[in-house]
């Protein structure tokens, strides 16, 4: 659960990302900071929101649950993501949930000053339309990926997306039997041929299996079999 950090001064955040242009000085009483911790279930599907929220520290994973209750994991996101730019633009519930992977601190402003700010500051709206462009990007690509290249691939780009940030390992509950057939599903694979892959990367020393978690032992070799491409 997030926690509103009362008499926290939003400027160091604003001066890091480069978001003066976004945020005028006289702007910044309106400005929130909360801070979440790892496992937290931050938003749900469903859920009407009346803030825009900028990821400051941190990392996420959005997720989505299947009419079969499966939980399927779309993407993962670092600063500087927004959560709440499509349901202020369209005036829509939350599309996906969102799960902190690591500790972390977003920004937020509400939907109504953010409205008024759009109307003195063309840099917000312009900040906008590039986020959202760049989320149909990502989209586009993770389509691409699943049809362009083999379940290696997709699966090193997995484990490169779950693994901490700043840390060449990962230790993580992701990779329990339950979730290894969602995982399955969501690359487009069979259970059966996922643990085959697994199995060979253990073997060629890239990752380590231990009672039902996985340790990224040479993140640059795993790095090289990505290809460059990452669910972010």
């Amino acid at each position: 659960m997030m926690k509103e950090m009362q008499g926290a001064n939003p400027d160091r955040y604003i001066t890091q990302f480069e978001l003066d242009d976004l945020f005028p000085a006289e702007f910044r009483k309106h400005i929130k900071i909360y801070s979440f911790e790892k496992g937290d279930v931050l938003f749900s599907t469903g859920e009407e929101l009346d803030e825009l929220y900028f990821l400051m520290e941190g990392k996420i994973k959005i997720f989505t649950h299947t009419p079969e209750g499966k939980l399927l994991i779309n993407r993962f996101k670092r600063p500087l993501a927004l959560i709440g730019d499509v349901e202020y633009s369209k005036g829509t519930a939350v599309l996906n949930s969102v799960e902190a992977v690591t500790d972390g601190v977003f920004l937020s402003v509400c939907f109504e000053d953010l409205a008024a700010l759009e109307k003195e500051n063309s840099a917000i709206m312009r900040f906008l339309f590039d986020t959202v462009a760049h989320k149909f990007y990502t989209e586009s690509h993770i389509t691409s990926m699943h049809m362009l290249y083999p379940v290696e691939v997709r699966l090193a780009s997995y484990l490169l997306s779950i693994s901490e940030a700043g840390e060449g390992t990962m230790f993580h509950q992701e990779m329990h039997t339950s979730n290894l057939m969602e995982l399955a599903e969501w690359i487009g694979t069979s259970y059966r041929h996922l643990n085959r892959v697994l199995k060979k990367m253990a073997t060629d020393d890239l990752i380590e299996r231990v009672n039902g978690s996985i340790t990224i032992k040479d993140l640059e070799k795993l790095s090289t079999l990505a290809k460059g491409n990452i669910y972010e």
